[in-house]
């Protein structure tokens, strides 16, 4: 019989306030130990703290002790009161108030305190605060044995985390200190228990001491670097505020964020004692430091207590009053009647009424968000609504314009990169596209877009965050679930999609202009085939958005009643598309289409190298008339992008096009989360099997548009040619000669056969792919080196000899490398085998003359797609997909649409 271990408990008395300690409280509980009383601040304009509430609740003794010591004494009382509860160890989770050393000494284990700090630095009231006003790389908090010091007792555990450039105290305290501090009190007190708490002294090496940050003293300091002006602010954000003088009055700055990138289009605003004037730009209040650098502050908020947007601080709308319709005066009472019920200790609710200044807290600004939504027929609001009109008479002004979609009437503002190339002006968007606006990354970082084919910086492009991605699917959902997205019927759904497609299609020259300049491709490959099959692809599912259809279902019937059972077709919801550099545009088209004709709405994450033609899809998207929400693009890194997108709880689908491994990846994080549906196109080792009874002029031909097609950046490009003995030699020498005659060279010269490889890394991998294949004892028969000038080029490459166990016989390149083996005359049987010799599965291909030989092979194929006597010949009325470690689930035809929907089955008597 196996032995049961009990952990021991302790009597412990907790000192303190706010949700923390009523976490604390409430876990502390939960692991059997006894809270034999509860230490805490009195009730505030008639609202007791959320501890003493917890603890009421519980039945747990509670005392509400204003102070406990008196000028330097003790209060007697107090200190009577105490004793009485007999606890054996003092939890301060985050305590206001002085406790005497009679208290603190009193328990047979002494006191432990919680500090947001890594002690000894930071000592002080203000510890949050100043780890970031003083740019520190790292946070984290000390549980410590109290004594007669400030914040110098014994150390018992310390925890660290990263400070992220634009994280705020909110940032580090709802993400780390209050989750992770939580869990460490409790580890604390059961080390204690357990007799294994240490306590290390705390070294005087490092320490510092900061006062308690007050109004008076948050003045902001301008001669001091942009780092600085932002560390300064968001260390101050949101209690006490950094300040500033504007217009003779004292406006308090919220929402900084470093700003990277050109100076933005604005109106200059005057600051007092500025080094210079700030912007009001479309984005906030752009600022500068001493160096020159900027910072971009959101939100401003004025003597009054009045907040607004910094971006519309020049604005008159936002001053004027709005007359109420009676339809509103319904809903303002109503919400009311719903601050009434958060601030039960406030006689009436007048226009004046400050919904903090009476007493509510952040948990009170969720609740009343909720209840609008459910009380005022779903009206989304969001947590800053309430902080930016915190006064009843302001907030109502705002939900009366949120409601009545006034703040969704701002035209679309587009800082382009404009290029003069390929006899044009071409203007690309560069920053993130989130529900329907252009905007800076949330952290302002960029990184370069590179053309391949001389290695400049077409433009620096916003670097997407794990705040954007919320952003954008919180955008997605709001659209799904109350936008006009999600009430349009189908037809006119399918309208907008054609709508999009003729735009895409005038625009088609500029689009071929961008794909050309960010992914590497032959402008006339990108004018046809990357632009021109993204337009058809469009206009193919456009004309299924009416054509989604259920089925009636003929079921036993219940006598003496009948039964009619129907199935009906629904669109999942939020939508995730990750996509690959080798056809930006297209990819986008194959996944996307089909997601928005079943009705979902889609945030897309591009492949980091080739971001420019999704932005200016984005671009095209409003001009064709689609609500803001629908479509959002986030071009950044897949590891954090797409790895969020992986994770989200409130995406319902993912589409992925990419590498085996990082598929499978993004596999487990979607099940992991929250079983999310799955599709996903991963690598191919695509063989084509030429026999020796094939037209061999066209088996040349098609075999080289296998390889080199789109500079073998192709997913079903023929990773592996078996050609039959008797035709081995010839069919190699006319490969060779062919190949000798394509021109490389600047993919928007119209006389260019192949291009240069998308990226320098894709490059480099290309070549030592070459090296692995020599030095395994393939014949390298032509190419196989870098050419010799700017840009990332690479020769056409032919390997023969290749064995099966070689490395290049076995995984694939994506580049313009040709891998030969032969196959004895005959042997049909023992090429297919080594032909399926793989875990890839995604295409194949076949050139013969006889007809029975080219079906039975095709049978036999382990392959998504067999093409016979012809290759890249795909259709969007074909469904495109693989088996095995190529992927499952299809893009285009039919068959694509039932990956962005589900079915519902309704049963009805009668």
């Amino acid at each position: 019989m196996s032995q049961v271990y009990y952990q021991n408990k302790l009597r412990l008395a907790l000192i303190g306030q706010s949700l923390f300690g009523q976490e604390v409280y409430r876990h502390l509980k939960n692991e059997g130990h006894k809270v034999v009383g509860v230490f805490t601040v009195p009730d505030k304009n008639g609202k007791a703290d959320p501890l003493a509430s917890a603890a009421e609740k519980d039945g747990t003794p509670v005392f509400k002790f204003p102070r406990w010591r008196v000028k330097g004494k003790p209060v007697k009382e107090v200190i009577e009161a105490y004793q009485s509860v007999g606890a054996e160890l003092n939890v301060l989770p985050f305590c206001t108030q002085f406790i005497p050393m009679d208290v603190i000494d009193y328990p047979t284990h002494g006191s432990i305190i919680y500090h947001p700090s890594v002690l000894p630095r930071h000592r002080g009231a203000s510890a949050i605060n100043w780890t970031l006003i003083q740019g520190d790389k790292k946070a984290g908090f000390t549980i410590f044995w109290a004594d007669d010091g400030l914040d110098t007792g014994p150390i018992l555990l310390q925890r660290e985390c990263p400070v992220g450039p634009n994280d705020t105290v909110d940032d580090l305290y709802n993400c780390f200190l209050f989750p992770e501090g939580i869990k460490a009190m409790i580890e604390a007190v059961q080390l204690i228990a357990d007799g294994k708490a240490p306590r290390e002294p705390q070294s005087e090496e490092g320490a510092t001491y900061e006062g308690i940050q007050k109004k008076e003293n948050a003045e902001i300091c301008w001669d001091q670097s942009a780092e600085a002006l932002h560390n300064w602010i968001r260390g101050h954000d949101k209690v006490p505020g950094a300040w500033t003088q504007i217009d003779d009055q004292v406006v308090t700055l919220y929402g900084s964020s470093l700003f990277d990138g050109p100076i933005p289009a604005g109106k200059e605003l005057a600051i007092k004692d500025a080094m210079k004037p700030g912007l009001v730009t479309k984005n906030g209040l752009v600022l500068f430091g001493n160096d020159g650098k900027m910072l971009l502050v959101r939100n401003m908020q004025f003597q009054d207590g009045r907040m607004i947007p910094a971006s519309k601080y020049f604005s008159t709308d936002e001053m004027s009053i709005i007359e109420l319709t009676e339809e509103e005066k319904i809903m303002a009472n109503e919400i009311k009647s719903i601050w009434k019920g958060i601030l039960s200790n406030v006689a009436a609710i007048e226009d004046a009424t400050d919904f903090f200044k009476a007493g509510a807290s952040s948990m009170d600004v969720v609740r009343m968000i909720e209840e609008i939504k459910q009380k005022c027929n779903g009206l989304q609001l969001q947590n800053e609504d309430v902080y930016m009109a915190p006064k009843f008479g302001d907030f109502i002004q705002a939900v009366v314009r949120k409601h009545r979609g006034e703040d969704k009437e701002e035209e679309l503002v587009i800082d382009y990169v404009s290029k003069d190339v390929n006899s044009m002006t071409v203007k690309i968007p560069y920053q993130c596209f989130i529900n329907g606006q252009f905007i800076n990354a949330e952290d302002g970082k960029t990184y370069d877009s590179i053309n391949p084919t001389d290695g400049s910086v077409i433009a620096k492009v916003s670097l997407a965050t794990v705040a954007d991605v919320d952003k954008a699917v919180a955008a997605a959902k709001d659209a799904f679930e109350h936008g006009e997205w999600g009430r349009m019927n189908a037809r006119e759904r399918g309208r907008l999609m054609y709508r999009l497609a003729d735009l895409m299609e005038e625009y088609q020259e500029e689009l071929a202009t961008i794909e050309s300049i960010d992914s590497g491709a032959v402008y006339t490959l990108a004018l046809k085939t990357h632009v021109g099959m993204s337009v058809q692809t469009f206009r193919y599912f456009a004309g299924w958005c009416d054509k989604i259809q259920g089925s009636t279902i003929p079921i036993n019937h219940a006598r003496p009643n009948h039964n009619l059972t129907f199935t009906k077709k629904e669109p999942l919801g939020v939508c995730a598309i990750v996509i690959p550099w080798n056809y930006p545009l297209m990819m986008l088209a194959w996944k996307s289409a089909a997601c928005l004709a079943a009705g979902n709405t889609l945030v897309l994450k591009p492949a980091q190298v080739t971001p420019l033609t999704a932005l200016k899809f984005a671009e095209l998207s409003v001009k064709a008339g689609f609500p803001k929400g629908v479509i959002n693009i986030l071009p950044g890194s897949g590891g954090l992008v797409g790895q969020r997108l992986s994770e989200h709880p409130d995406i319902r689908k993912l589409g992925f096009t990419g590498s085996t491994p990082i598929g499978k990846q993004i596999m487990k994080s979607c099940a992991v989360s929250n079983l999310k549906k799955v599709s996903l196109e991963l690598g191919g080792k695509s063989p084509l099997i030429i026999f020796n009874d094939c037209e061999l002029d066209k088996a040349v031909r098609m075999g080289m548009g296998a390889v080199f097609f789109n500079k073998g950046e192709n997913c079903i490009a023929a990773g592996r040619l078996f050609v039959e003995e008797s035709i081995h030699d010839k069919f190699v020498g006319r490969v060779v000669e062919e190949t000798k005659k394509m021109k490389i060279g600047d993919p928007l010269d119209r006389s260019t056969d192949h291009g240069p490889q998308n990226h320098k890394a894709h490059l480099e991998k290309l070549l030592e792919y070459c090296e692995m294949g020599v030095k395994e004892g393939a014949t390298l028969v032509y190419g196989g080196r870098q050419v010799c000038r700017p840009g990332f080029f690479m020769e056409p490459t032919i390997f023969t000899d290749v064995e099966d166990y070689m490395y290049i016989a076995q995984e694939e390149s994506f580049g313009p490398i040709m891998v030969i083996s032969k196959f004895k005359d005959g042997d049909v049987d023992g090429v297919l085998q080594r032909a399926n010799r793989t875990e890839y599965g995604l295409a194949s291909g076949i050139f013969t003359k006889d007809i029975s030989k080219a079906l039975y092979v095709s049978d036999k194929l382990e392959a998504g797609t067999v093409f016979i006597n012809t290759y890249n010949k795909t259709d969007v009325a074909a469904p495109f997909g693989g088996f095995k470690q190529s992927g499952f689930g299809k893009d285009l035809g039919e068959e694509a649409l039932h990956e962005y929907l589900r079915t519902k089955a309704v049963t009805v008597e009668y």
